[in-house]
């Protein structure tokens, strides 16, 4: 099966779904198959709009750092590009886990539907590292200045029902009825006229692509700064042996 497919769900909605349960791990590879995937649905003459979704327990846990040590950064950078420049509007089903990257990941849709089950984490500074994937600019414009210093800098973990409070969620499901919900958010969207909603959506986003970029050039500076860092080795360490991490600042 492909990274990520991409289905009809009716008449005007585009399913794309990421196949690498249970966590969904991604690489460049996986998010050049999304970026094709929403420019492939922008190239029909029926989608309106889009529902991120992914198989198995997870939405995503961002990068396994442990599995991929050489991965090539700034190359998954400019193929997340490609989502912030994708034309439709996109709602993202999170079930289980957006961490890290994947929190990132979350954060590239317009809107995103949660379970109270669903968590949270830009853990990066629990890992001894810098948060990517632009969040520098996507969490503050979502949550406001505060609460996104607050997230970033603790590297804390919230469920879904603080996720809505917040404003990092738009609504919450039952875990059952969780793409569903994000279909009917997708279908309200798609009833809109289709024109007004491209215009709308990119004088909103006006600018964002070339935030995204630079925001990307800077966070890649600094982990490939952190990434040479003993805090940092010792950050995956503590996850890879499921302990509380003993940083030095060093």
């Amino acid at each position: 099966m492909n990274d990520a497919s991409v289905q009809r769900h009716d008449e005007h909605i585009g399913v794309v779904t990421l196949h690498r349960p249970p966590n969904n791990y991604f690489d460049t590879v996986l998010i050049d198959a999304v970026g094709s995937a929403y420019e492939e649905l922008d190239a029909t003459a029926w989608c309106r709009a889009i529902v991120l979704a992914a198989e198995g327990k997870h939405f995503c846990a961002g990068l396994d750092f442990s599995a991929n040590p050489n991965q090539d950064i700034a190359a998954l950078y400019r193929a997340a590009l490609r989502l912030f420049a994708a034309p439709l509007p996109v709602v993202a089903a999170v079930q289980g886990a957006a961490v890290g990257g994947g929190f990132g990941l979350a954060l590239s849709a317009d809107f995103r539907i949660a379970t109270p089950d669903s968590r949270f984490s830009a853990n990066f500074a629990q890992l001894g590292f810098h948060h990517g994937f632009a969040l520098s600019v996507t969490l503050p414009a979502v949550v406001g200045r505060q609460a996104a210093e607050d997230l970033l800098l603790t590297g804390r973990r919230i469920g879904g029902e603080e996720a809505v409070a917040i404003g990092l969620c738009d609504r919450l499901s039952d875990a059952d009825d969780l793409l569903a919900h994000a279909l009917d958010y997708a279908a309200e969207l798609a009833t809109a006229a289709p024109l007004a909603v491209r215009s709308i959506r990119a004088t909103l986003r006006r600018g964002l692509v070339e935030q995204a970029e630079l925001a990307m050039e800077h966070e890649y500076a600094e982990q490939m700064r952190l990434g040479g860092t003993a805090d940092f080795r010792e950050g995956v360490r503590s996850v890879a042996e499921r302990r509380k991490a003993r940083f030095t600042g060093a």
